[in-house]
Formats: structure tokens, sequence, C-alpha cells
């Protein structure tokens, strides 16, 4: 399933099992079986029939969304092969590590909020009637040091629009990741019909502007004041990509 796709179900079982499924990320099959309202031969045919659309995925017997954002890719660079890949659940501890050290400097406000978020839902992967989110992430020896994530709207008037984050331990810049993710993401979006990315940093975040404005991304709109950060006011800088 593309996360562009609205999901749409052909029983109230397959919508229960999906939805729970959706908001925790990952679900065991014995417990979907206690929460659909139907037998277990009929669950049986629930459960295969949103494998068969391409809704969920089994390993095991855990159940997760199985969303169709890309394959994997490995770049040479200067720390070694960097994997560029889709998030998983199985990344969760790794991405809020990430992020974390990313915020630690309190010039990525956003980014702080998406920490916050995956920790609240406890869900790498979001896909509903309202709103998708989607990780890529980038590893090096199997550790997450890098990420882009995707907020995209469903709302009509709003859904050709997505907010974009990006981020890169600080251990590992400077060798070409935080580039590799940006575009990784860009393409995503194009290639999934959105017009326009957006991404809000405060304005004492020059590293984060010169990085935006070298890959073409241009300033919008400034908010004066927007932040409160270490006792001060800060403005937040909007910046966008056209496609």
């Amino acid at each position: 399933m593309r996360a562009t796709e609205h999901p749409t179900f052909e029983s109230e079982a397959s919508k229960r099992i999906y939805e729970y499924v959706e908001r925790h990320g990952t679900a065991k099959r014995n417990v979907l079986l206690d929460i659909a309202p139907v037998s277990s031969d009929e669950f049986g045919a629930e459960l295969d029939r949103l494998k068969t659309r391409g809704y969920l995925e089994e390993d095991g017997g855990t159940l997760q969304l199985a969303l169709d954002v890309g394959a994997i890719e490995e770049h040479q660079t200067d720390v070694g092969v960097v994997t560029i890949r889709p998030g998983r659940q199985q990344d969760f501890e790794g991405l809020i590590d990430a992020i974390r050290d990313v915020t630690s400097e309190k010039t990525y406000v956003i980014a702080e909020g998406i920490a916050e978020q995956l920790l609240y839902e406890e869900a790498v992967t979001r896909h509903n009637r309202v709103a998708s989110r989607v990780f890529f992430v980038a590893t090096v020896d199997g550790e997450v040091v890098g990420w882009t994530h995707l907020d995209l709207p469903h709302v009509e008037k709003v859904r050709e629009t997505a907010q974009q984050t990006v981020g890169v331990k600080e251990d590992f810049r400077g060798s070409g990741i935080g580039s590799l993710l940006l575009q990784r993401g860009l393409d995503w979006a194009e290639a999934n019909g959105f017009r326009k990315v957006y991404n809000s940093i405060p304005m004492t975040n020059d590293r984060a502007m010169e990085f935006l404005g070298d890959h073409g991304w241009d300033t919008e709109a400034i908010r004066r004041e927007h932040y409160t950060i270490d006792d001060e006011f800060v403005d937040e800088v909007m910046m966008a990509y056209r496609f």
C-alpha cells in the first residue's frame, strides 16, 4: 500500500485489525485474534485479505504496516558503507537516539516534537484516514545514524504539501549522509505527487539554513519571536522546496 493511499476496508473486522496494528506499530497475531469480532477461521481470512491487499505484513506471528515507500540503497562514504532504507518499527529506539542527539543542541524544535510524538505513540510509521508518517533511516554497521521524516496530511486542501525533517548524529556529519537522506525524502515526495515540502527552524540554526539553502530550498516566511530558547525569543524561519 502506498502512503498516499487512503486505507479502505471490506468489513468491520478488517478495519479493527488494521487500526490496532496502525496505532501500536506492531501486534502479535494472538492479540489481534482477541480483539477481532469474528471466529478464528474468519480471522484468518480477514488477515489474509489485509496482507494480500498490501496493508499488513507478517513476520513470525508479528504484524506491522506494509507501506511501499521504496527500496534499500547503499552508498560509499567517508565513514564507510551507509545504508539508506525505509524506517521500520524495529528502528524505534535507534530513531529516538538519533533525534535526541541532534536536538540536544536546542536548535531543531520541530524534530524535538517528532521525538515526543514517537514516544507518545510508540509507532514509527503511521497511516490512517487523517495523516501518514514515513521515515527513511541511514545506518552504519546496523546503527541508525540519521533520519529523514515526512509528515503527510490527507486533508484535501493541503495533501500535496508535506513537512520534512532531516538530521544526522554529530559523529557522522560532514560525510554526505544528510544530503543523501534529504534527497531520498525529496525523491519520494516528488514521485508521489507532492508539489512542495517545508521545514521550520529557529533563526539561530545557521547550519540548517545553509544546508537547506545549498540544496535549493528557499525561505518563504519568518515568524517573529516564535520560539523561546534559553529564555530568549527566537524567530522561526519557514523554508520550502518546490518541485
